[in-house]
C-alpha cells in the first residue's frame, strides 16, 4: 500500500507571500484522490519530530533559536522566509511525514511525503526556504532505529543538495547523488558523494541518458538498504527558476527509472517532491502527481 504523508500545515502555514506555488501541496492530494490514485487509506496525517529526533542531526543551539524565533536578521534572511512559530511547526510535521514514510517504506516498498526534501538545511543554520533537514533526520532515524545500515540519497531537484551533501561529507553510510543544474542555485556547491552538473537547457534524451547510465551501477556499487529520493519538478522547461529543459513526460520517465531501479532490486523507497515552480499551477501539480501515479504503477 503506497502511503503518503500529508498536513494542512504544508500549505497554510506559510507566509502570505509564498503561498501561491505552495499550493501544490492542497491540490496535489485533492487531485490524487479524485483520479482515483490513490483513496484516504493511502494518506497519513504526521506527527510532529521531536527536539531528540531532530538534533540526531542538528545542532542543538541551532534548533532552540529556531524554535524560539532568536534567528538573527542574516540568518532569517538566508533561509528565505520570514521566521515564524507556524513556520517551526511545519517543518517539524514535514519531518515528522518523512520519518514516518521511512516505517511505510520498510514496510511496504514505497512511501512519500507530499512536502519535504529540506535539502538546503544546514546542521547548524538556514537556507533557501529549509530550516532543517527532513532527509537527513529521518536517515538518522532509519539507521538508529530501524536496522538500516546504508542509505543512498538520489536527489533530482535542479538545485544542487548542498545541505544534505554537507551533513553526510564524513559519514560513509550514506551516499549522496546530486544531479543539478551547473548554473542553479547554490552559487557555492558542496560536494556530494557524486555531483552531476548539467549544463543549461539539458533535454529530455540527454538528461534521461545520463541518469540511465549512473543510476543501476550507484545502486549496484552502494548496496544501499534504504532510497531517498529527492524528486523535484523543477527541472521542466517550464520553471521559473531552474535552467533545464525537461517536458512533462520527460520528467515522469524520469521518475519511472528510479522507481523501476529502486523496485527491481527490492530496495524500499521514500521519496519527497521538493521544488516546482512553473509560472501554471496545473503544470506543477501535473507533474508532481506523475510521481505518485508511477510509484503506484511500479509497485503496486
Amino acid at each position: 500500500m503506497l502511503k503518503i504523508a500529508w498536513n494542512e500545515n504544508f500549505c497554510h502555514s506559510l507566509p502570505q507571500g509564498h503561498r501561491f506555488p505552495m499550493l501544490k501541496y492542497q491540490l496535489l492530494p485533492q487531485q490524487l484522490l479524485h483520479e482515483g490514485t490513490i483513496t484516504s487509506i493511502n494518506i497519513f496525517e504526521p506527527r510532529l519530530a521531536t527536539e531528540n529526533e531532530v538534533i540526531a542531526i542538528h545542532d542543538q543551539a541551532y534548533f532552540r533559536k529556531l524554535t524560539t524565533l532568536q534567528l538573527n536578521r542574516n540568518e532569517v534572511r538566508a533561509s528565505g522566509f520570514p521566521l515564524s512559530k507556524a513556520l517551526v511547526t511545519r517543518e517539524l510535521y514535514i519531518i515528522g511525514g518523512t520519518k514516518q514514510a521511512v516505517d511505510f517504506a520498510l514496510k511496504y516498498g514505497v512511501a512519500g511525503n507530499i512536502a519535504g526534501g529540506t535539502h538546503h538545511a544546514f546542521r547548524d543554520r538556514a537556507e533557501g526556504f529549509c530550516l532543517l533537514n527532513d532527509i537527513a533526520v529521518a536517515s538518522a532515524y532509519a539507521k538508529t532505529y530501524c536496522g538500516v545500515k546504508k542509505i543512498l540519497v538520489i536527489d533530482l531537484d535542479v538545485h544542487q543538495g548542498n545541505g544534505t551533501a554537507k551533513i553526510f561529507e564524513n559519514d560513509t553510510s550514506v551516499f549522496t547523488f546530486s544531479m543539478h543544474g551547473a548554473k542553479n542555485y547554490p552559487l557555492r556547491k558542496e560536494r556530494s558523494d557524486l555531483d552531476i552538473a548539467l549544463p543549461d537547457g539539458t533535454g529530455d534524451a540527454a538528461y534521461l541518458k545520463i541518469l540511465g547510465e549512473y543510476l543501476p551501477k550507484l545502486i549496484e556499487e552502494t548496496e544501499p538498504d534504504l532510497i531517498f529520493y529527492q524528486a523535484g519538478v523543477d527541472v521542466l522547461a517550464t520553471d521559473k527558476l531552474g535552467r533545464l529543459d525537461l517536458s512533462l513526460e520527460g520528467c515522469r520517465q524520469r521518475d519511472k527509472m528510479v522507481f523501476r531501479n529502486a523496485f527491481i532490486n527490492k530496495i524500499p523507497i521514500v521519496f519527497n517532491m521538493g521544488g516546482g515552480y512553473s509560472e501554471k499551477l496545473s503544470i506543477i501539480t501535473e507533474a508532481h502527481s506523475n510521481t505518485f501515479r508511477v510509484a503506484q504503477e511500479i509497485f503496486y
